[in-house]
C-alpha cells in the first residue's frame, strides 16, 4: 500500500499540541474526481481558527486541515474530462490540503500556467478571491468613493489596496504598527490610520468629513470593528470577514463586536458577514467560474501581485504556523511536500 505524508489535526486545541505529522495511506479518487500531488499548500489564519474550534464549520477529529493548494494531477477518476495527468492545477474551496495527495471533484480544480510561480498559485483563490469580491460583488466601490479597511497590513488588505488603485477607489487603511504606514503608501494606499497613536473615529472624519465612510470592510472584529461601525455615515454598510483581534481565542461566544446601538439604529447602519467558505458553496458554479476567471486574469496580468510566500518543508509545521501568527510575518507560509 502506498502512503504519504499528512499532517494531522487530532483534536480541538493549540497547534503546538494537536498537529502531528503522520504516514497515511494515498487516497484514491473516485467516478468525476483527481487527484493531486500536491506540491505547496499556504497555512491561513482560518485553518488555524478551525484548529481552534472557532471557525464556521468544525470537521470530525482526527482530520488533516488546510484551504488551498497547488499541484500536479496525478491520477483521473472515471468520467473526467478536461484534465490530465501531469497537468499543473489549483484546488478550489477544497479541504484537507496539507497532505501530499488529495483527491477533488473535478469541479472544484483550475489549470494555471506552469510560469506561475507556486507561491501566487497556491494563494490563487483565498486571498486574491475574497479582496475582489468584497470590492465589487459585496460593497460595489465605485471610481472616487472611499473604502475603509481594516488590517490593511494583511495579505488581503494590500490586495484591496491594489484594486483601488486598478478600480479607481480611494482607500483609508487601518494599521496597528507605525512602522507599516510607509509600506502601505508605498503600495498606494489613498491614507493610512494608525492605532498606536491615533484615534480611528477622529482620523475618519477628518479625510472623509464629519458624516463619516459609506463603505467599509472588517478583519479585525473586537473594539476595532466597532470604532469603524460608528465611523460609518448614516446609511453606511460594513462587511465582516474576519476577527484577527482575538486571533487565540478558542470561546466562539466570546468573538464579538460591541456595537454602539444608537449609531446602529438612529443613522440606520448596516454590519453583515463574508464568508468565501459559504460563498463557495451557495453561488452557481458559472458564476464562481466568472469570479476565478477575473480573479486570475487580474493576477496573471500583473494588476494584482500577491505577497511572495515563504515555502517551508512540511517537516517544519511548527515554524510554519508560528510565522502564519507572527504580528509583522513577510510573506504566507507555504507547507512543501517534496
Amino acid at each position: 500500500m502506498q502512503t504519504m505524508r499528512a499532517l494531522v489535526a487530532q483534536g480541538v486545541g493549540e497547534p503546538s499540541e494537536m498537529l502531528k505529522l503522520e504516514s497515511r495511506p494515498v487516497p484514491q479518487p473516485g467516478a468525476g474526481q483527481v487527484r493531486i500531488r500536491v506540491e505547496d499548500a499556504p497555512v491561513h489564519a482560518s485553518d488555524l481558527h478551525v484548529l481552534r474550534g472557532r471557525y464556521g464549520f468544525s470537521p470530525t477529529f482526527p482530520t488533516v486541515l488546510g484551504l488551498e493548494s497547488v499541484g500536479v494531477v496525478d491520477a483521473l477518476g472515471d468520467g473526467v474530462a478536461g484534465l490530465r495527468p501531469g497537468q499543473r492545477v489549483i484546488t478550489l474551496g477544497v479541504t484537507g490540503t496539507w497532505q501530499a495527495y488529495v483527491v477533488a471533484d473535478a469541479a472544484r480544480v483550475l489549470a494555471v500556467p506552469d510560469d506561475m510561480s507556486a507561491s501566487t498559485a497556491a494563494q490563487l483563490t483565498n486571498n486574491p478571491l475574497t479582496a475582489l469580491l468584497l470590492v465589487t460583488n459585496e460593497l460595489d466601490v465605485r471610481p472616487g468613493e472611499w473604502l475603509l479597511q481594516t488590517a490593511a497590513g494583511s495579505t488581503v488588505g494590500n490586495l484591496v489596496v491594489q484594486l483601488g488603485t486598478h478600480f479607481g477607489f480611494k482607500t483609508m487603511n487601518v494599521v496597528r504598527r507605525r512602522s507599516a504606514v510607509d509600506e502601505i503608501r508605498k503600495l498606494g494606499g489613498t491614507a493610512v490610520i494608525c492605532t498606536e497613536d491615533e484615534d480611528l473615529r477622529t482620523r475618519v472624519a477628518e479625510l472623509a468629513g464629519e458624516q463619516g465612510v459609506v463603505k467599509a470592510i472588517d478583519c479585525v472584529s473586537g473594539q476595532v470593528g466597532a470604532d469603524v461601525s460608528r465611523a460609518l455615515a448614516p446609511g453606511g454598510e460594513m462587511i465582516v470577514y474576519g476577527a484577527l483581534a482575538t486571533h487565540r481565542q478558542t470561546d466562539a461566544d466570546k468573538l464579538t463586536i460591541p456595537l454602539f446601538a444608537r449609531s446602529v439604529i438612529y443613522e440606520t447602519k448596516t454590519v453583515r458577514g463574508f464568508w468565501l467558505y459559504r460563498w463557495f458553496s451557495a453561488t452557481p458554479q458559472d458564476q464562481i467560474r466568472a469570479a476565478l476567471k477575473r480573479t486570475f486574469d487580474l493576477v496573471a496580468g500583473g494588476t494584482l501581485q500577491v505577497p511572495e510566500g515563504q515555502p517551508i518543508k512540511v517537516e517544519q509545521f511548527a515554524e510554519a504556523v508560528r510565522l502564519a501568527e507572527a504580528p509583522a510575518h513577510r510573506g504566507k507560509p507555504l507547507l512543501v511536500f517534496e
